[in-house]
C-alpha cells in the first residue's frame, strides 16, 4: 500500500533547505526508495514549510529511513529549523490521478457511438492538434472536432488505452486502435476490413484542466497496408 509522509518545520533558510535536499537526492541516486516529493510553503505563514514524501509501502520508508545519508541530511535539516520538525505517517487510502481519468475519458468519447459529443469540457477553445496525417495543425476546438470527425466517418472503432503517464501539465498516452473500415478514408473506398494501429499522444493541459494541444503518434504505414492502398507499391 503507498506510504505518505508529511513533515512540518519552520525555518526562514528555504534556500539553504533546497540546497540540503539536491545534495541528498544526488547522494542517494539509486539507493533511495521515495517515488516522489513535493515541498510546499504556507501563503499565509512564510516560515512554515511542508514536505510530502510518497513511497510504494512503509517498508520502503523505513528503508529509506535507513540510509546512512537520510540520517546525515536529517540532522543537517533539523539544524537549518526554528524548531523540530514534525512527522506524519499516513497510508493511503483513496488515490484519484485525475489527469488519467481526463485522457481516459478523452478516448471513450473519441469512440462513443452515436453523434461526436461537443468535448467542451475536455478541450480548451484554442486547442491546437498535431497529427502527421494532416498536412498542418488543426486549430480550435470546432476544427479539432472535424479532425475527429473525419476518423469517426471513416471507421467504426474503440481504443483500449494501455499505460497513461502523467507528470505536471503533461500526459502521455499509449493506446491501441481496433476498427472496421466504413466510409472513405484518403481516398481509399470502404473495404470492410477489420484493421488495427497502435499509437501514443502526448497532451498538454490548460490552466483550466481542459487540453491545450495534443500530438499524435501512430502507425499510419501499418494502417495504410491493412486497407490495401500499398498492395501496388509492394508488387
Amino acid at each position: 500500500m503507498t506510504f505518505v509522509q508529511l513533515i512540518e518545520c519552520r525555518t526562514s533558510r528555504l534556500d539553504e533547505m533546497n540546497r540540503l535536499l539536491d545534495d541528498w537526492v544526488a547522494q542517494t541516486r539509486g539507493k533511495r526508495t521515495a517515488t516522489h516529493a513535493v515541498v510546499g510553503k504556507d501563503r499565509s505563514d512564510a516560515s512554515h514549510i511542508v514536505e510530502v514524501v510518497e513511497f510504494p509501502s512503509y517498508e520502503e520508508a523505513m528503508r529509506n529511513s535507513n540510509l546512512p545519508e537520510t540520517d546525515r541530511i536529517f540532522r543537517e535539516l533539523v539544524a537549518l529549523c526554528d524548531e523540530l520538525p514534525t512527522f506524519t505517517d499516513l497510508e493511503v487510502v483513496r488515490d484519484e490521478r485525475l489527469s488519467e481519468h481526463t485522457v481516459r475519458r478523452f478516448f471513450a468519447a473519441l469512440a462513443a457511438p452515436g453523434e461526436l459529443p461537443p468535448l467542451d469540457d475536455l478541450l480548451h477553445a484554442e486547442v491546437r492538434s498535431h497529427d502527421p496525417v494532416n498536412p498542418g495543425d488543426t486549430v480550435g476546438r470546432a476544427g479539432v472536432r472535424g479532425e475527429f470527425g473525419m476518423w469517426r466517418s471513416a471507421f467504426d472503432f474503440a481504443f483500449t488505452v494501455e499505460d497513461v503517464f502523467a507528470q505536471g501539465d503533461r500526459a502521455c498516452a499509449r493506446w491501441t486502435w481496433n476498427a472496421t473500415h466504413r466510409g472513405e478514408f484518403l481516398g481509399i473506398a470502404p473495404t470492410g476490413r477489420r484493421v488495427s494501429m497502435t499509437g501514443t499522444t502526448l497532451f498538454r493541459f490548460a490552466d483550466d484542466g481542459r487540453f491545450a494541444e495534443l500530438w499524435w503518434q501512430h502507425d499510419q504505414l501499418g494502417l495504410m497496408r491493412q486497407l490495401g492502398a500499398l498492395d501496388l507499391l509492394e508488387q
